[in-house]
């Protein structure tokens, strides 16, 4: 499924890039038909209804590219902060979506503090991982996720409009994980590269 998910994913792109530069309104038809295809193989084997894949595959103009995720990762006596989603109430590193007009790291900086209450600063890169090569379950989008470790400064922990009860764990014992956010294997990536001097990528 998640390789016919990768096929959906591409032809939407090259649809999209299609209706972009398309020089008439011949080759517009066409890869309009060619996008109304690819939402329709996405929604045969996700769980989600062909008009909520149709407002995923049809939202962005322009040439395609993977969406950017920033994930923070702060430890506290070798405990990781993790808060629970209010979504699907599993837990996640804190983090969302790059923002414009913000760096990787201030995009860090600022999901800590507003999913969980702590002040951080940004220490250094570990990791770029392309969530089709990590053992994710089948997502809507093509996602690169950025993991910054951060030192803790401050603050005390608080819920958000987005998560509940965030606090520190033992990666032997992480709690159920929001997994469309982040893996065991991820974790297991995590653990090795606070350990290392550089950063990790693809």
């Amino acid at each position: 499924e998640n390789e016919i998910l990768k096929i959906a994913r591409r032809i939407q792109a090259i649809a999209q890039a299609g209706l972009h530069y398309a020089g008439n309104d011949f080759d517009r038809e066409r890869y309009s038909e060619l996008r109304s295809l690819s939402v329709d193989l996405a929604a045969r084997i996700s769980e989600a209804e062909p008009g909520k894949i149709t407002g995923l595959f049809t939202g962005e103009t322009g040439f395609q590219t993977p969406k950017v995720d920033v994930r923070a990762v702060v430890l506290k006596e070798g405990k990781v902060l993790l808060a629970r989603e209010r979504c699907d109430s599993r837990f996640s590193l804190p983090g969302g979506f790059a923002d414009i007009n913000y760096s990787p790291s201030e995009v860090a900086v600022k999901e800590v503090r507003e999913e969980t209450g702590l002040n951080v600063i940004a220490d250094r890169l570990l990791a770029v991982v392309d969530t089709d090569r990590h053992n994710f379950p089948p997502l809507e989008y093509h996602y690169y996720k950025i993991v910054i470790l951060c030192n803790l400064t401050g603050g005390e922990l608080s819920d958000s409009t987005e998560t509940t009860d965030a606090g520190f764990f033992d990666f032997d014992s992480l709690p159920e994980l929001s997994e469309k956010r982040n893996t065991k294997d991820l974790f297991a990536l995590i653990r090795r590269q606070i350990e290392s001097d550089s950063a990790w990528f693809d």
